[in-house]
């Protein structure tokens, strides 16, 4: 499979199914159904990924905010029936992937919420957690990727 590489010089998959491992920096990746259900059990095989790597208490907090909210969203605004969720860990760096296998009709972004509105503040939480986050088609022209950079320390 082919790869190109981000803003931040990290490899990114071309797929929705990219491999569990490429080359020397590792990429973790496990998929789940796009079920409420499953949101609470990525941000759980998330968070043991994480502690595998030796990443502190309060990134794997905050990395779990951001996949539950990207999980959450490739859900409600996708038609698909599962989801991929990559994650990469640099020594200074973490890159979580949530691809889906549909097409939204908007791309994400941030929006202000009104006061009684239940939801909706997903994205800014990313946006406020997150050194940069971003989308981008699936390689394989089915889907597309949301991406999230957090900073190690």
């Amino acid at each position: 499979m082919a790869s190109s590489h981000d803003a931040l010089g990290l490899e990114r998959p071309a797929g929705f199914d990219a491999p569990r491992h490429l080359s020397a920096s590792r990429m973790d990746v496990f998929h789940l159904p796009a079920l409420g259900a499953c949101v609470a059990e990525a941000r759980r095989r998330l968070r043991a990924l994480l502690a595998e790597r030796g990443v502190d208490d309060d990134v794997r907090d905050d990395a779990g905010l951001v996949l539950s909210e990207l999980f959450t969203n490739a859900i409600r605004y996708s038609d698909s029936e599962r989801i991929a969720c990559a994650l990469r860990v640099t020594s200074s760096l973490l890159r979580l992937e949530v691809a889906d296998q549909g097409r939204g009709l908007t791309q994400p972004q941030p929006r202000e919420a009104g006061v009684d509105e239940e939801s909706g503040r997903g994205l800014l939480l990313v946006n406020a957690l997150a050194a940069a986050w971003g989308v981008h088609p699936c390689g394989d022209g089915q889907g597309r990727v949301v991406w999230a950079v957090l900073r190690r320390g």
